[in-house]
């Protein structure tokens, strides 16, 4: 009952923000059409804004959840229109904090000791509250001083809010039903695909309810970039870190889209607009470790005075972090390199090395295509070239041709988009190329030098060397096969496996229909002839149970869209 009303409220903010005309031609456009008359007509303000804007409004009114899954859904451009994903990029997670009595309670139980043994001070009035956990100030021992209260370093304490893992639950379950039935039955499911929109703000959310792993990812960036002058990363504070509670170095600096703050504090924006630029490329090659999540609250500057003439941005929230499959990394890298030189036929053939697209693409037809998407952007100035929005594009085109890419992709792409409005604000005049191609060459000159691949060798050298007493005798047992004729070939298909599949899932369908139409058949004989035993509403009670068996059976029968495996 409480996924109905859940449900039942979901839709009445649909058809208030006239979001139902997304649902046409569905059965839940029957179902919406007929709360119309119980919901208030939208204002006209409201009327007007675009279908984007209706949506930002709807999850708003929806709940800090809803908001945490706009935002989601913001990162997946592959999967969300571009007016959409941009309008729900504006959506801002705040929301009211909860008690900080009951924060400091979930602290102690999480952490097994009272909160004046683990701090000598804990703040009970947040800094700030998102949808998923908020955050306190507090302030260490001096360590071995806890008894005699002695004060060391400041820290902040994030702790997720209480019951927000089933809270999350239920709306996930709510939202897989949903989807499930948009799958079935939209005629732009295939396109929508509504199944794996889902799947990825579950595998997000669940991430972000794990604030231990959002501890060891700030541990790793942090060493990372330990000592650099370009990036600082807050220590987390494992020995007051659990699963619920993230206790973490507290840093000071300006949002870095404050630029009024940042000018008044003498920064040279100029200097850190190239940074941003680097570090994000560095992040990705050198590293395959980057944040995900770099938006201008989560960017922030140093505002050590020292350090006026070489800024240095500090990463803050490490709770979406991006790696690449070394193959992705490496074609990634090399099409950024033939977009830098203008090698259209470069691009094309590495979408198809890379398996992204099938090998049966026509390379020409793909070249065309990706020398229609690039050339227009050589035309402008380079200050006004961006690399994110021609991968966008790449990708947008590459989808005709059924390019399958990875969900790490497409998030690495929608952080390049974010790293260069961040970079285009604090710097209008930013060359992204003439920055960000040095970067990219010099690691790639690195990564892949002799010395760098010598020690790959010696890396594997021991595994290799274990298995060298069995070459001798696996070699002359092939040259045996070859010479008697009796080699044998295995062969594992996808393809055979997902026919084998399909033929299995006919077979129960056709069992189903046969079973729920001939049970249907048996209520109406049943019904005619008036059986005897006990009547449910004027009819035999075992018309009515042939019936719904009938009905369930068709039900299990009628076909659905089964989610595509990625390839």
């Amino acid at each position: 009952m409480k996924s109905l009303g859940r449900a039942l409220r979901i839709g009445r903010v649909l058809v208030r923000y006239r979001l139902d005309v997304l649902l046409e031609q569905t059965p839940a456009a029957r179902w919406l059409a007929l709360m119309r008359p119980f919901v208030p007509r939208a204002s006209r303000e409201i009327a007007a804004q675009s279908r984007g804007a209706r949506l930002r409004l709807a999850l708003q009114e929806l709940g800090p959840i809803f908001v945490k899954f706009g935002q989601i859904l913001s990162t997946r451009r592959d999967l969300v229109p571009a007016d959409i994903a941009d309008e729900l990029t504006l959506l801002q997670d705040r929301v009211a904090p909860f008690d900080g009595d009951i924060a400091r309670a979930i602290v102690e139980r999480a952490l097994g000791r009272a909160i004046g043994e683990a701090f000598a001070s804990f703040d009970t009035t947040p800094l700030a509250s998102a949808s998923v956990a908020q955050v306190h100030a507090a302030t260490l021992h001096v360590r071995g001083d806890a008894a005699a209260g002695a004060t060391g370093r400041d820290v902040v304490v994030k702790v997720l809010r209480p019951g927000i893992e089933r809270q999350i639950a239920g709306d996930i379950a709510l939202l897989q039903s949903i989807a499930a039935l948009v799958d079935r039955t939209h005629p732009a499911a295939d396109k929508i695909r509504p199944r794996e929109i889902v799947a990825e703000i579950e595998n997000t959310l669940a991430a972000e309810l794990d604030l231990q792993r959002e501890g060891a990812n700030a541990s790793v960036l942090r060493r990372n970039w330990t000592g650099s002058p370009d990036l600082y990363v807050p220590e987390p504070i494992w020995s007051h870190t659990a699963e619920q509670v993230l206790t973490m170095e507290r840093v000071h600096g300006i949002p870095s889209d404050d630029i009024a703050a940042l000018d008044a504090a003498g920064i040279d924006r100029k200097a850190l607009a190239a940074k941003g630029v680097r570090v994000f490329y560095t992040q990705v090659f050198r590293d395959n470790f980057f944040h995900a999540d770099a938006h201008a609250g989560n960017i922030w500057v140093d505002v050590d005075p020292a350090r006026k003439a070489d800024p240095r941005f500090i990463a803050l929230d490490f709770g979406i972090m991006g790696q690449l499959s070394g193959e992705d990394q490496y074609y990634l890298a090399e099409n950024f390199m033939a977009i830098f030189n203008k090698d259209y036929r470069r691009i094309a053939e590495l979408h198809v090395q890379a398996g992204w697209m099938p090998s049966h693409i026509r390379i020409d037809e793909l070249e065309a295509a990706a020398r229609a998407v690039c050339e227009p952007y050589f035309t402008r100035p380079l200050s006004e070239i961006s690399l994110g929005e021609v991968l966008l594009k790449l990708f947008r085109t590459a989808q005709r041709y059924e390019l399958t890419i990875q969900p790490q992709l497409i998030l690495l792409q929608k952080t390049l988009l974010n790293i260069e409005g961040v970079g285009r604000q604090l710097d209008p005049d930013i060359d992204i190329w003439a920055v960000a191609r040095p970067v990219l060459e010099r690691i790639l000159v690195e990564r892949y030098s002799p010395q760098r691949l010598a020690g790959e060798f010696r890396k594997r050298l021991p595994e290799m060397i274990t298995h060298a007493p069995d070459m001798p005798r696996l070699l002359h047992a092939w040259l045996t096969q070859q010479v008697e004729g009796r080699q044998h070939l295995h062969m594992h298909s996808r393809e055979l496996a997902d026919i084998a599949s399909a033929m299995r899932t006919l077979q129960r369908r056709a069992i189903g229909a046969i079973l729920g139409t001939g049970l249907l058949l048996v209520a109406a004989v049943l019904y005619a002839l008036e059986a005897g035993g006990p009547r449910l509403l004027g009819a035999p009670a075992a018309a009515w149970i042939a019936a719904l068996g009938g009905l369930w059976a068709l039900l299990a029968a009628w076909p659905r869209r089964e989610a595509k495996r990625p390839r």
